[in-house]
């Protein structure tokens, strides 16, 4: 959500708004097709059973790889995006490199404490989310300028994707839902077309806002943000003469951060405990907590700039294969290969999934050939 408006402000809103949606469309085809699996297997399941399950030992392999690059992704992008709120909160008198340290020494307790108190904690910091998302919506909305909003650049739209597949990402907590649902298919679909829709909405708001109140070119606008590698709130200061509306900001992009690196760093303590055979108990979660939080600090203090790019490559690389291309390949698997009883969960059969497919193909060519311009360059 903090990198949204900043890595697709190239393309304008209504470019934008037109990728939400579709890619919007795409990742909720997608969770379908996870459901459709989870009612094959029942059970207790995650993505890498499921993989092993209908791919073999090799999509085992490729959904174990692909899953750890995506999880420390995001984490290095959260532990850089906290770093760089701290060093923001103490009006720039902390020295930059010790924002990632700082915020790791204080998180750390989370990932040692119970699950079910991380749990009750996380409660309140999603309360804390939702009000400063509408205190900042409600207070922010009079300073939007509309002909910031006609910016449009159609040839950047497609840029939009690795981005807006993070922001969707949730495809993950589809086997859990389904166990705790009792596998009730009309119901768990339910869940993720209006669970999903509701961000979407969000995001589309949230880009307005940050569009229609800094320009892109300006001095210290959206390009200048990019290229700073910096959150869709830091540039607000210079364009709001309002300093309530901006610490709003950067107490709704604290809670964000914290809550999706809560989650982000649980699920990847509790995915290495299983594959690794580790016990969760004290000595387990402190190694745990080590190997879960170690190279990104090691990365964030390397590479103080890295949020915005972490986040691309999640979505670009990570969430595309993992959430996009994975569960297609499951499915086709299943239905035409392995013959699974009949559980459609989306309809259009092979030509639907052949669409499908092509279209995250694409995306992740595409994603390819950037990051052999980077290197090059």
């Amino acid at each position: 959500m903090l990198a949204l408006p900043v890595l697709t402000s190239h393309a304008g809103f209504i470019p934008s708004f037109f990728a939400y949606v579709v890619c919007w469309m795409f990742m909720a085809s997608t969770g379908l097709l996870f459901l459709e699996i989870t009612q094959w297997m029942k059970g207790d399941n995650n993505i890498i059973s499921m993989a092993r399950y209908i791919l073999g030992r090799e999509g085992k392999v490729a959904a174990w790889v692909v899953y750890l690059f995506l999880f420390y992704c995001l984490t290095v992008a959260y532990v850089v995006g906290c770093g760089n709120i701290f060093i923001e909160l103490s009006g720039n008198r902390l020295p930059e490199d010790l924002g990632a340290p700082l915020f790791i020494a204080l998180a750390t307790p989370l990932l040692l404490v119970p699950t079910h108190i991380a749990g009750k904690l996380n409660i309140y910091l999603i309360v804390g989310l939702a009000l400063s998302y509408f205190g900042f919506v409600f207070l922010g909305a009079r300073y939007i300028d509309i002909s910031l909003l006609g910016m449009q650049n159609w040839s950047y739209s497609f840029y939009v994707l690795p981005i807006a597949f993070t922001s969707f990402a949730y495809q993950g907590i589809i086997p859990t839902l389904a166990a705790m649902m009792n596998h009730d298919a009309r119901q768990i679909r339910k869940a993720i077309i209006i669970g999903s829709s509701i961000p979407l909405v969000a995001y589309v708001v949230w880009e307005a806002l940050i569009l229609g109140i800094v320009p892109y070119a300006a001095p210290h606008g959206l390009l200048e943000t990019l290229q700073l590698g910096q959150t869709a709130v830091y540039p607000l200061k210079y364009f709001m003469n309002n300093s309530l509306v901006y610490w709003l900001g950067q107490t709704l992009a604290f809670f964000a951060l914290v809550t999706s690196f809560l989650g982000v760093t649980l699920g990847l303590r509790d995915f290495l405990a299983d594959g690794l055979q580790i016990k969760k108990d004290s000595r387990g979660k402190i190694l745990l907590a080590m190997v879960v939080l170690v190279p990104p600090l090691v990365i964030a203090l390397l590479y103080p700039h890295i949020f915005l790019i972490a986040l691309d490559y999640a979505g670009g690389f990570g969430t595309a294969f993992l959430l996009g291309l994975l569960p297609i390949l499951m499915v086709w698997r299943g239905r035409y290969v392995l013959h699974l009883p009949k559980q459609h969960q989306l309809p259009g059969g092979k030509i639907f999934l052949g669409l499908l497919a092509s279209f995250v193909s694409v995306e992740l060519i595409t994603e390819c050939i950037r990051l052999i311009y980077r290197i090059v360059k």
